[in-house]
């Protein structure tokens, strides 16, 4: 990633600073991951290669499945701190709601 500029944390309502930093940092250690797994595939010599291959290849999975579970947990938290009225807890609560059906 050192030829990629950091990207510039801008400040809203859908979350916070800090989340966002953390989420990219998350993204940014599962690109090295994956970077990491096209270099065993490069390098893959002998069969029994694919099962480390296999492995890192979950790993990052995983990881990305975590960096969505807080992602949605960072949004649940800060949509609900900004609410004001019932009607706009709700409002958060469905569009969360959507977001689960549709990705999860």
């Amino acid at each position: 990633m050192s030829d990629t500029p950091p990207l510039k944390i801008i400040s809203g309502k859908a979350l916070s600073d800090a989340q966002k930093k953390d989420l990219l940092h998350r993204l940014a250690r599962i690109e090295g991951q994956l970077r990491g797994v096209q270099k065993l595939i490069a390098k893959a010599d002998d069969p029994a290669d694919c099962e480390g291959i296999a492995q890192q290849m979950s790993a990052a999975r995983k990881a990305l499945d975590r960096s969505f579970v807080t992602l949605l947990t960072d949004s649940v938290t800060t949509h609900a701190g900004q609410a004001t009225t019932r009607e706009e807890m709700l409002a958060s609560s469905q569009r969360l709601a959507i977001l689960l059906e549709k990705f999860a």
